[in-house]
């Protein structure tokens, strides 16, 4: 069974079982998947399904800051409990070690030496660590470690 099935399958057994914040989170979840498939014009693999979660799941984390900055701790708490749920469909995530792990092996493999080669490691690097991890948060790593390893030749 693939992702797709299984939020379908999911979002089924939540409305059977009456459970509202699950109901709305897989209707907006399979509808953004719907989108970015009429987009593709192509059914989405697990790959691309863990991008759309990955988005939904940022979306509410900038929403939990604003209701925080607001005052407004009881949408913040639902927001927080939609992400829970939201990170049970996506893989594992990475440790920040993992990642940097991933990220040397990647330089090494495309002989990367100055920060002009961030888009050859980040071609290599993105299909492993999709779903794992953020790709801003991965951005920034390959930037630092290749500014690092620029300096040390100087």
């Amino acid at each position: 069974m693939d992702l797709n099935e299984k939020l379908s399958e999911d979002q089924k057994s939540a409305m059977k079982g009456g459970e509202t914040l699950k109901i709305g989170v897989l209707r907006l979840l399979r509808t953004r998947i719907k989108e970015r498939a009429v987009q593709k014009r192509d059914d989405l693999s697990d790959d691309e399904i863990y991008k759309v979660i990955m988005s939904e799941a940022k979306k509410r984390q900038e929403a939990i800051d604003l209701f925080e900055q607001g005052g407004r701790g009881d949408l913040a708490d639902r927001e927080k409990q939609e992400i829970e749920f939201l990170k049970s469909y996506l893989p594992p995530m990475l440790s920040d070690d993992e990642v940097k792990a991933l990220i040397l092996e990647a330089i090494k493999e495309v002989e990367a030496k100055t920060p002009q080669d961030l888009g050859r490691v980040m071609k290599v690097l993105m299909p492993k660590v999709t779903g794992r991890t953020e790709g801003s948060k991965v951005n920034k790593i390959v930037k630092t470690l290749l500014s690092e390893q620029t300096e040390e030749k100087d």
